[in-house]
């Protein structure tokens, strides 16, 4: 357990963490730190590593190395309390296209139920209020299997908000999603970290990335950068590991990504 206080302990932390699919090493001794209470985008390109570094770091795969949730250990902690504290938004998630929205959503609250107990006031109360906050309320009683892919994604995200974790992770969170569902998820994750939530996402979207807190930029298994995502130095990495086939600018106070032609 850190001895920092608890404001300053790291949300998530790894140490030398490392991840190999057989012979082939995909994570390559990584050592970070995501700050409590904020907003951290991890970006790179396609094949750097960014999924299996968040699922690594949430436990979700075997690695070497270690890895720590909110200053303790990520092993030392029982299961149920881990999955009250950490929630997880997956990319292509199955779930029973026969159940219901309300149920889909209502599986975010089994980490906070008792062995067979039924949901309780304030299970029923939470998942009311993920679903709302994903506009997916007026579908509560259609099946999961009568939604669009947008939908379902939308359902899945209000499934994660309803555990009310501390941490939440999202891998690809906007799939499917249109522009206007992707500036309704900003301003979910925008309240989160004003409630004091901790988020991190992996986003191929990088001007949307960009409106986060703290950029951490990757490539072949490696982190090349970790910085404020308003920092000028964020941005030149950004570009970098992109090959300089993008460019970062600010138009009316936010950050834009445009393509750069190749000479």
């Amino acid at each position: 357990m850190s001895t920092l206080p608890a404001s300053h302990t790291p949300a998530l932390e790894a140490q030398r963490l490392g991840v190999r699919f057989g012979d082939t090493a995909i994570l390559h001794d990584i050592t970070l730190a995501l700050p409590r209470a904020r907003w951290t985008s991890i970006v790179g390109p396609n094949g750097a590593g960014k999924s299996t570094l968040l699922k690594a770091m949430a436990g979700l795969l075997p690695h070497s190395g270690t890895s720590a949730l909110l200053g303790q250990s990520l092993p030392d902690w029982p299961h149920r309390q881990r999955a009250q504290h950490l929630s997880w938004l997956g990319q292509n998630e199955a779930s029973g296209d026969d159940l219901t929205v309300w149920d889909v959503a209502m599986l975010g609250r089994l980490p906070h139920q008792a062995w067979l107990s039924p949901p309780s006031a304030a299970d029923h109360a939470a998942v009311e209020r993920a679903l709302r906050a994903t506009q997916a309320w007026d579908w509560r009683a259609r099946s999961l299997g009568q939604l669009s892919g947008g939908e379902r994604q939308r359902v899945l995200l209000a499934r994660a908000l309803a555990v009310e974790a501390q941490v939440l992770l999202m891998d690809e969170p906007l799939a499917n999603l249109d522009p206007p569902h992707q500036a309704d998820w900003l301003d979910v994750v925008q309240a989160l970290v004003r409630e004091g939530k901790t988020v991190v996402s992996v986003l191929h979207e990088i001007a949307m990335a960009l409106h986060a807190d703290e950029l951490v930029v990757m490539a072949q298994g490696r982190v090349t950068h970790q910085g404020a995502c308003a920092d000028e130095t964020t941005h030149r990495a950004l570009e970098a590991v992109f090959d300089q086939r993008i460019a970062v600018y600010q138009l009316q106070g936010q950050w834009v990504v445009l393509p750069r032609p190749r000479p």
